[in-house]
């Protein structure tokens, strides 16, 4: 199972931006094939899960661009020495926010993820959480015949 989550962030950072855009592209389709003048009304359960889906690889993607920049990729010590950090260092990790950092003996630290990275993590999942609950209430709504 670890060998499985550790294959899933190491190609995340590459699929996810793919499943975006395809998530994206079809937002896009419904949009423009949506009549013109059919007035506002609730978004439907397929926008929803779009929705949802682009905002969760959104941020899938985004965490596993941080938790490659400083854990698993390199040796986080030849990373701090290929930043310059000098002299004896200590790596500091969390798991979110999303850090590693190089922390030098005089207590100054290099942030080695990058600073777009925790700000597109939760903004993805409070968007993922968004269209999950809004699809919810969109099939409730559907199932009860209410427009």
């Amino acid at each position: 199972m670890a060998k499985l989550l550790f294959l899933i962030l190491a190609f995340a950072p590459f699929w996810a931006p793919c499943v975006f855009v395809i998530a994206s592209v079809a937002l896009a389709l419904r949009a423009y094939r949506r009549l013109p003048g059919g007035g506002w009304h609730l978004p439907s359960v397929a926008t929803c899960a779009l929705v949802a889906v682009m905002a969760g690889a959104a941020a899938l993607g985004a965490y596993a661009w941080g938790v490659m920049s400083g854990f698993y990729v390199l040796d986080p010590d030849q990373m701090c020495a290929a930043l310059g950090v000098q002299g004896d260092r200590i790596v500091t990790r969390e798991t979110l926010p999303v850090s590693a950092q190089c922390v030098t003996s005089d207590g100054v630290g290099t942030e080695l993820v990058p600073g777009w990275v925790n700000p597109v993590i939760f903004l993805g999942l409070a968007l993922f959480v968004f269209g999950f609950v809004m699809g919810i209430l969109a099939g409730v709504r559907r199932h009860r015949g209410l427009r």
